[in-house]
């Protein structure tokens, strides 16, 4: 048993020896793992330490000598790994993200750490077996040093994980290629070279995604979303040689700076008119349209979200629907994993069960939950379409490139997210080809149809009512808090027609777009360029400033009196940092009809945005008061940094926001009913 734990130690520690050289080959700042690892370890040396000195005159038994050794010796080896982890924190601390010359004795450190883990791993095995052995001793003692070795695996699997998740393997070389790629364009054996480290890349990334998404039921759809995942990763990162730490740096800089911009920028002369009573009667009804049908989409989340909503007394309110079994009432409606979810359902939208034609909480990747309900007041039949709320969702969400729709009309160009197009065919064949919607009909055939959702369901919303505009010509949709990178400008602009979209504050999922999170990523590599401090400076400021605010003038960057003008400049220097032509970017001084694998996409028809009145305070969710207009696309072109660019996202914030629009009545600029701003 000794062999084989042995044999299986030094196997693991080859590998991690490979990986650690892989990656520390192509990039200084891979050690900010240890960043996560020494706090577990420092309390792991204290536990131990208490614990010995609690049962240590307990262990007179068989082999109550050897459990003694085990535990002085692993508490000896233990301050060395986490002195040897301190002494990496610390050289971790010199220089900046961009400049890492002293930094250079990282690779000593990182080789002591490294042959560190041979004797812990080899120790936790011998401890394994010892511990297997002294059945004789009190219970307690040898209880307490199985839970000692048990976490101490747990300990090293946790590391070996993060190394085989964070790290690259291939060291960076697909970054330095990149940058380099216009160089080699003409040697055909260097172009295959690169090619095939773009292959390597992407095949990194398809097996970190398997291994976050191991619980996920694999079939076609999952192995395409795991192949279109991964082919999304290393186009984004394959010229960049940054750690995750360097990215949260980054957006800690850049939410100052827009902070420091939105600051001192000159009030703009914006032109704008009191509405006319055409227009303000129409941003009113869509906004009461809004109200109406937004708890309908968010019922669609389940018993989640109303627990989440409720968490004092939801769980009291549907527990006993959990464990009931169906009754006939739960027979009218048609339906599949209804579980907990049926009597939350109908405790957020307020209706009865008679009201509900097809509830599906089915999820799989590209196949969506949704309900169907008949609703009187608005004589509509409603389709809501659940947003993210699982691993087989984000999967969907990720599979962003764009693939034509075959929608039977004269607009052109008809492209759209791939992952959500899937997932809005999947609901027309459930809706269409399996009778529902005529089901629902039958029942009220003079009512109109209206689909909805939030986010991811708020973009298969969209989709799915192009598809069935031409079976029932007077569709609406209302899309909720909806991904910007959906449409093509041409399907943006007819959607205009029959889609309204809903967005809150500074929701970040209406400007994500791969468009946008490449110029984010070209934002955040110019401002940690310019840093003049070390990362974990800037990490700490960004903490106070995002809890406690602050002056966002005070920008730690060699840039002179807040003058960002130089930032606008392509960086020059650090080309394994920066490469100039990234493959899924389209620089604005390109030709516009330059090829790029992720073409720009849009959100979905007219938008009416809802802006917190004042400064937007931390704690205000509550109290906060909005203000209602119409707003263009254009208006959602970047990625803005805050402390609710998540929040602002969650559907009970749309629901208290559109409660608290307070001043409709003011001067707005608006489209034109089916026109743009």
């Amino acid at each position: 048993m000794s062999v084989i734990y042995i044999a299986c130690s030094y196997a693991t520690v080859y590998l991690i020896y490979m990986k650690f050289k892989a990656t520390y080959d192509g990039n200084h700042d891979t050690f900010r793992v240890e960043f996560l690892v020494v706090p577990t370890r420092l309390l792991w040396w204290l536990g131990i330490l208490a614990l010995y000195l609690r049962y240590r005159g307990k262990l007179d038994c068989a082999r109550g000598v050897l459990l003694g050794n085990y535990m002085v010796v692993l508490l000896v080896l233990l301050a060395v790994i986490v002195c040897t982890m301190l002494a990496i924190v610390c050289v971790s601390m010199r220089g900046t993200i961009c400049n890492p010359g002293p930094r250079k004795s990282m690779s000593t450190l990182l080789y002591i750490r490294l042959a560190l883990f041979l004797p812990e791993i080899v120790w936790a095995s011998l401890g394994a077996v010892w511990v297997a052995e002294s059945t004789q001793c009190d219970k307690i003692v040898v209880s307490a040093i199985i839970a000692t070795v048990v976490v101490s695996w747990v300990i090293i699997g946790f590391t070996v994980v993060i190394i085989m998740v964070v790290f690259d393997p291939l060291g960076g070389k697909v970054a330095r290629y990149s940058s380099a790629a216009p160089t080699l364009a003409f040697n055909p054996e260097d172009s295959q070279f690169v090619g095939g480290l773009k292959t390597a890349a992407t095949s990194v990334w398809e097996k970190r995604m398997k291994l976050l998404c191991c619980c996920v039921e694999r079939d076609d759809q999952t192995h395409m979303a795991f192949s279109s995942t991964a082919e999304l990763f290393s186009t984004y990162f394959s010229d960049t040689d940054l750690v995750p730490s360097d990215l949260v740096a980054g957006l800690t800089l850049l939410h100052q700076q827009q902070d420091s911009l939105r600051r001192n920028q000159a009030p703009t002369e914006v032109v704008s008119h009191c509405p006319g009573p055409s227009q303000k009667d129409d941003l009113d009804a869509e906004l009461e349209n809004c109200r109406h049908y937004m708890p309908i989409a968010a019922a669609a989340y389940g018993w989640p979200l109303y627990i989440y909503r409720n968490p004092f007394t939801g769980l009291c309110r549907i527990g006993g629907d959990c464990c009931r079994s169906r009754t006939t009432e739960y027979d009218v409606v048609g339906g599949d994993q209804l579980h907990c979810h049926f009597g939350s359902v109908l405790r957020m939208t307020g209706l009865q069960h008679r009201d509900f034609i097809h509830i599906s909480f089915h999820d799989k990747v590209y196949e969506l939950p949704f309900l169907v309900v008949l609703d009187h007041k608005k004589e509509s039949v409603v389709v809501a379409v659940r947003g993210t709320m699982s691993l087989q969702d984000i999967l969907t969400d990720l599979s962003a490139e764009s693939e034509n729709l075959d929608l039977g009309c004269e607009v052109q160009d008809c492209l759209a997210h791939k992952g959500i197009s899937q997932a809005a065919k999947y609901l027309y064949r459930r809706l269409v080809s399996d009778g529902i919607l005529s089901q629902a009909f039958s029942v009220a055939p003079e009512y109109r149809l209206v689909i909805i959702g939030h986010s991811l369901g708020a973009g298969a919303a969209a989709l799915l009512a192009f598809m069935l505009r031409g079976a029932y010509p007077h569709v609406r949709c209302y899309a909720f808090s909806p991904p910007r990178g959906l449409l093509s400008k041409s399907l943006y602009e007819s959607s205009k027609d029959f889609t309204v979209s809903l967005v809150v504050g500074k929701d970040v999922v209406p400007r994500l777009s791969v468009t946008n999170m490449e110029d984010l990523k070209k934002k955040i590599l110019r401002l940690i360029a310019h840093c003049n401090k070390p990362k974990y400076k800037i990490l700490l400021r960004g903490c106070w400033y995002g809890l406690f605010g602050g002056n966002p003038d005070d920008l730690p960057t060699e840039l002179d009196g807040g003058d960002h003008r130089d930032l606008t400049l392509p960086l020059l220097g650090e080309q394994s940092l920066l490469a100039h032509k990234s493959p899924g970017y389209r620089p604005s001084d390109s030709p516009v009809g330059s090829p790029t694998k992720y073409p720009p996409l849009y959100p979905p028809g007219r938008i009416i945005h809802l802006e917190e009145e004042g400064p937007s305070g931390r704690c205000s969710c509550y109290t906060a008061q909005y203000t209602a207009k119409w707003a263009h696309e254009s208006e959602f072109s970047e990625i803005l940094i805050g402390g609710k660019m998540l929040t602002d996202h969650m559907p009970d914030v749309l629901i208290r926001a559109l409660d608290r629009v307070s001043n409709r009545d003011a001067c707005i600029s608006c489209p034109t009913p089916g026109g743009s701003a």
